[in-house]
C-alpha cells in the first residue's frame, strides 16, 4: 500500500479513536482514555488508564441537619395550620355572637313593639266609653267599675240587696217622714242619701246630681266602705 494512502486511512483512525474516546470520557466517567497520534511514518501508541473514584465524603451530621429541618418545617406548617384554624374558629365564634346579639336585639324591639301596640289598644278602648243599660243591672255595673278605678270595696250581690231593701230599685225615691226629713235634710235616691253626705262622699267623675243612680250608689258605697268596711257589711239603715 503505498505511504500517502496509508497515512490517510490512519488519520482516519486516529479521528475515530479520538472521538470514541471522547464519547467515553462524557459517557463513563470513571476511566480516561488517552491516545496518542503521531506523524504519518511514525509508530502510534495508545494509553489506557483506569480513572481513579473520586473519593465521596459522608457525614451523619448533615443527615441529621438535614431530618431536622425537615422535621421543624414540619412542626412550623402544623403550628401554622392550628394558627389558621384558630382563627377561623374565633371568626366563626364572632359571627354566631354576632348574630345572636342581633337576634336578640331584634327580639326587643319586637316585643316592645308589641307592648306599644298593646299599651295604644288599650288606650284606644279606654277612650270608648263602655256603654251601660238604662236599668238597675246597668246602673250597678256602672258603678262597680267607677269604684273599681278608686279601690272602693263593694259587690253586686251587696249593693242590689241595699238598693232593693232602701227604695225598691226606684232613683227617684225620697224619705220624707223619718228623722232626717224631719231636720230638713231627707234621704234621696237608690240607697237612700242625705245631701250632706253625698256632697261629702261623691266620687269624681260621677254626676253631682244625688238622684242619679250612679252617683248616689257610688258615694253611698264609698261612705259605707270607710264607716263599715264596705256596702257588702250593711244589712239596716246605715
Amino acid at each position: 500500500m503505498p505511504k500517502n494512502i496509508f497515512s490517510r486511512v490512519q488519520s482516519r483512525s486516529l479521528t475515530r479513536h479520538h472521538k470514541i474516546a471522547m464519547a467515553g470520557v462524557a459517557t463513563l466517567g470513571a476511566a480516561a482514555i488517552g491516545f496518542s497520534a503521531v506523524p504519518s511514518g511514525a509508530s502510534t501508541t495508545t494509553t489506557t488508564e483506569a480513572a481513579q473514584p473520586a473519593a465521596v465524603a459522608f457525614s451523619t451530621e448533615q443527615i441529621k441537619d438535614v431530618k431536622a429541618s425537615v422535621t421543624d418545617q414540619m412542626a412550623g406548617a402544623s403550628v401554622k395550620a392550628e394558627q389558621i384554624a384558630a382563627k377561623k374558629k374565633a371568626e366563626a365564634a364572632a359571627a354566631a355572637k354576632k348574630k345572636a346579639a342581633a337576634e336578640a336585639a331584634k327580639k326587643k324591639a319586637e316585643a316592645e313593639r308589641n307592648a306599644k301596640e298593646a299599651a295604644s289598644r288599650a288606650a284606644k278602648r279606654a277612650a270608648v266609653k263602655k256603654s251601660y243599660p238604662n236599668n238597675l243591672d246597668g246602673w250597678i255595673r256602672e258603678s262597680l267599675d267607677v269604684m273599681k278605678k278608686h279601690g272602693i270595696p263593694g259587690s253586686y250581690e251587696g249593693i242590689k240587696r241595699n238598693i232593693i231593701r232602701e227604695s225598691s230599685g226606684n232613683p227617684r225615691a225620697i224619705n220624707n217622714w223619718d228623722i232626717n226629713a224631719i231636720n230638713g235634710i231627707p234621704s234621696k235616691g237608690l240607697l237612700q242619701v242625705i245631701p250632706p253626705t253625698f256632697k261629702h262622699w261623691h266620687v269624681p267623675g260621677t254626676s253631682w246630681d244625688i238622684y242619679d243612680p250612679v252617683a248616689n250608689i257610688t258615694a253611698a258605697c264609698n261612705y259605707a266602705a270607710d264607716k263599715y268596711g264596705s256596702m257588702d257589711n250593711v244589712d239596716s239603715a246605715y
